[in-house]
């Protein structure tokens, strides 16, 4: 890896060599990393930039929305809509598709977007972050309808995040590996930082939310028991639980030093197969842990061959080092 590769350069590169990345969709990633950074400078700021707390409204799943939320996804919005590289765009934030206006030229390609993953934390001042998923558009529709959309998490041609930090982490894929890039403030640009992330097929530390406990199904329960017995337990190993409740920074810290991610159904819900939103955070992260050799399903199955039959359809989560995934499904697949 040569040292201080700037993003666009990486793209460029990336485009002459194998001819993965097509011109419009290098395009369209130089500018959602555009976005990016102009998130990161608005998360920053903090109080001094008046955008913590809420909105005072909901999004279209009942949340309540923070300040936040509805900035990134304007910046986003407004960032991607001219460049003619898009056909629509859809967001965790908005009921339905946002068609680019017809005084822009249309692209070939639909952009999915979780604006800013773990609301949650933004008041207190921990990592949070933005997921974003590219699609082709399907060929030879005149226009772009939401079933345009409903496309498998295995039909992405680009998928990453951006962690929002001690420091601004760029983390993208294109089906040919992961790779890092971190924001240099100085420069202004996002410079390649790591090249072939791997996850560790084996780790001793997983992520859930304990409070549930009670609601959880008897494999997770299962599982997770396992795990707290430690060295006397049927694991014969200590193991450590991390939740920071951003997807986005858990699945960072994954892609870094390992570890199994998991966001069950509970029996809060049991109409929901999960809290998670397939389209927005499941499938971009998926690929992502997939492509640096993790395992990603939704306890029974690989996400990434899951077919959506809604825009904001939720899933349950467990991914990350290869064997503790594998192990996880095995325990449902035995109840």
């Amino acid at each position: 890896m040569k040292k201080n590769i700037t993003l666009s350069r990486y793209l460029v590169e990336q485009q002459r060599v194998d001819g993965l990345i097509p011109a419009q969709l290098r395009l369209l990633i130089e500018v959602v990393a555009r976005a990016c950074k102009r998130i990161s400078h608005s998360v920053n700021k903090g109080a001094l930039g008046d955008v913590l707390g809420t909105a005072g409204s909901e999004n279209v799943q009942g949340e309540v929305q923070k300040k936040l939320d509805i900035i990134a996804n304007e910046v986003l919005i407004e960032a991607n809509e001219w460049g003619g590289h898009l056909a629509a765009m859809a967001s965790e934030e908005m009921d339905s598709i946002y068609l680019v206006p017809n005084r822009y030229p249309q692209g070939e390609y639909l952009l999915m977007f979780d604006p800013l993953d773990g609301s949650s934390n933004i008041d207190v001042n921990v990592s949070i972050g933005t997921i974003f998923s590219v699609l082709k558009k399907p060929e030879g529709h005149p226009g772009v309808t939401e079933n345009d959309f409903l496309q498998a998490g295995a039909q992405q041609v680009a998928a990453g995040y951006c962690v929002y930090g001690p420091q601004t982490t760029l983390v993208l894929t294109f089906g040919d590996g992961v790779a890092m890039f971190t924001l240099d403030r100085e420069q202004g640009s996002f410079v390649l930082t790591q090249e072939n992330v791997r996850i560790p097929e084996d780790t001793k530390e997983f992520a859930i939310n304990m409070s549930n406990m009670r609601h959880w199904d008897a494999p997770v329960k299962r599982y997770v028991d396992e795990c707290l017995a430690g060295v006397e337990g049927p694991r014969n190993k200590d193991f450590n639980m991390r939740w920071i409740a951003s997807m986005v920074a858990d699945v960072h810290r994954i892609l870094t030093r390992g570890g199994v991610f998991m966001y069950p159904w509970d029996k809060r819900e049991p109409n929901k197969p999960g809290k998670l939103r397939l389209m927005y955070e499941a499938n971009p992260m998926a690929w992502l842990v997939e492509q640096a050799g993790g395992a990603a399903t939704n306890g029974r199955d690989r996400i990434l061959d899951i077919q959506p039959t809604k825009l904001h359809e939720r899933v349950s989560v467990v991914l990350g080092s290869k064997n503790e995934v594998e192990r996880v499904t095995r325990y449902h697949t035995e109840a």
